[in-house]
Parts: C-alpha cells; structure tokens; sequence
C-alpha cells in the first residue's frame, strides 16, 4: 500500500500563534493538541500605530539573536524580544516588534521544529572567500535553501529546486530570478552537501551564515512551481494536504514575497497578507493587489489575477506546510474544514 503520509500530525512540527501585545514579559503557550518545542519562530506584527519589520529567532543562533527578513541587516541583539524556547512555546518581551502593549497590536508567530522526519535543518556556517560545501543533515536533496549573514549586512540568498542551482532570489526584495555562477557555484545540492560560490552575499571570508534547509516531505510540506492563467479561475495546486502557511515569490518578474496562513484566516478566500519583503502590516502593502486563495483539502487554488498570484505564463514558487495530510498514514482520509 502507497504510503500517504509519514506525519500525521503536522502540528508536532509547525504551529501558528497569534497573540495581542501587552508590553511586559509573556510566555506564550502554542495552542495545538501537541507540544512542540520550537527552533524557529519567524514573527511579524499584523496590525497597529505603526509597522514593524519581520523578527526571525531559531535555537542555532540562540534566543534574542534577530534577523529581518525585509531587511539586509546584520544580526542583532535584542534582550527584550524573543527571549526563550520553551517546551511547548516561546516567551516575549516588551519590545515593539514582538509585544507591544495596546489591543490594536496584534502578531503572528510561524513555528518549525528541526528535524529531518519534517525535512528541516540549521546549519550556521563562517564564509572562506572560495567555493567549497556544507554538510547538512536532512538525508535527501533540499528542495529550498535560505541563507542568511550574520555578522554582515547580506542579502537574503534563496535557492529553490524548481528553478535549479544556477538560479537565485533575495528574500528581502521583489526582484527576479537571478543567474550568476557565484552563488551556489551551479551546483546542485545533494543529500549531505550544499555549495557556495564566491559570492561575497553568501560566502564572505570570515564572515558568518545561518541557512535554513527544506525538503518536501509527502502528506506535511511541499516546495513547488505553479503556472498562471491570468483569470479569477487560477491555477489548482495539489499538495497532497490541506495547508496551515504558504509563502509565494513570482519569479520571472518582480514581485512581493506573499505570506497567508489558515489561522489568521479561517474561512476561504483567504486575503489576509502579510510580504516577507516589507515591514507593512496585515494588508498594508498598497502595491500588491489583495491576494484571494482557497485552502483546500488536498491544497490551494488561486481565485483572482493579480500579478503577484496569477499572471497569464508567468512561473510562482511556493513553500507549503499542512494543517492535515489528505489522508493519514492508515489510508484514511482526513476531514475537510
């Protein structure tokens, strides 16, 4: 028997939380049926007096260790915003960024555990000037990869599968695909190694890196390439699961980084925006027409024809993580919402 799904229960390793800002030290309880200890937790403010750029912590780096996805920033230090992991959540602060005090202060918070039974991996890393490989731990080829520098003020790097290694995007921009032999050398990455090239964005001499590694696991995540068809009847993508988070790059044009998830909105079409490449809040940025997709059962169709969702020929890439598999790991079929 075909197996469906080695992850039941997607919740032991992604979770969304949302919470209102109270301006003092708030330990947050994830609201799954499982515990899961997050190592990373990637957060951005929804809505209130002002906007504020994405805080992105993982365990690798340690808490209070930030980066900003809209931003090229080095790393900093910020004692009052995430200042723990806990064995079932992560505990806040009072900075504006992450917990600001006043009910119209809203954020969402995405959060992995690594592991390669969920196909995600850390791996900080220190730049030698010259192409060479790092070792990861996934056991099967990343389908994305998203690096970061620490210690400079670096380009968010992002390789994905579907366009190849001789391709890349910037995380913290709009702009095309790019093609430049420095970057991942034109090496595909395998089951143990990714390459660097001697691009100075990823692989400064003595300069330091975090990357994040994915590979899609069948019935839980998927890293995937759709087609648009320029009309309100988009493209249907199948996932093989009913999904919580999707982020989505058009690649052949400039574009925003869309980011919608089924817990800030529960019923479809799902519009609630938030851009990995801005600091605006929720449905704040006015140079992107408002996203519509349906959540389904099995994945997610897109119902409008906005450039940045649905352009007649153009190519969008997608990261998807499950709410429920289509059907369990026993064949049966998983309730719709």
């Amino acid at each position: 028997m075909a197996a469906y799904t080695t992850i039941d229960n997607p919740e032991l390793y992604f979770q969304t939380k949302l919470w209102t800002g109270t301006g003092s030290t708030n330990a947050l309880t994830l609201d799954g049926s499982e515990n899961m200890q997050p190592d990373f937790v990637w957060i951005k403010l929804r809505a209130g007096a002002a906007d504020y750029g994405h805080r992105i912590f993982d365990s690798v780096r340690g808490a209070t260790k930030t980066l900003n996805s809209a931003a090229t920033s080095a790393e900093g230090t910020e004692a009052n915003s995430l200042s723990a992991f806990s064995s079932d959540g992560f505990t806040v602060v009072d900075a504006d960024e992450v917990n600001q005090s006043g009910g119209s202060h809203t954020y969402v918070a995405w959060c992995w555990k690594e592991s390669a039974t969920a196909g995600f991996d850390m791996v900080a890393h220190t730049g030698t000037g010259s192409t060479h490989t790092i070792s990861h731990s996934l056991s099967a080829k990343p389908h994305m990869i998203i690096n970061k520098g620490r210690s400079d003020a670096h380009q968010w790097m992002v390789q994905h599968h579907s366009l190849g290694a001789t391709m890349s995007l910037i995380l913290e921009g709009t702009a095309a695909q790019d093609d430049s032999a420095t970057q991942w050398n034109d090496t595909e990455p395998t089951s143990s190694v990714f390459t660097v090239g001697t691009n100075g964005q990823l692989n400064t001499a003595d300069a330091t890196y975090i990357t994040y590694l994915f590979t899609s696991i069948q019935g839980f995540s998927k890293f995937g390439v759709y087609r648009g068809n320029g009309n309100d009847d988009g493209p249907f993508v199948n996932l093989g699961f009913r999904p919580a988070f999707i982020i989505i790059k058009k690649t052949d044009a400039t574009n925003a980084w869309s980011m919608l998830d089924s817990t800030r909105d529960t019923a479809n079409p799902l519009d609630n925006l938030l851009w990995a490449n801005v600091t605006d809040a929720e449905d704040g940025y006015s140079s992107t027409a408002t996203a519509r997709y349906d959540f389904l059962s099995n994945g997610f169709k897109c119902v409008t024809d906005g450039s940045a969702f649905n352009t007649s020929g153009s190519n969008y890439i997608y990261m998807a993580f499950a709410e429920a598999p289509f059907v369990n790991s026993n064949g049966v079929p998983c309730n719709a919402r």
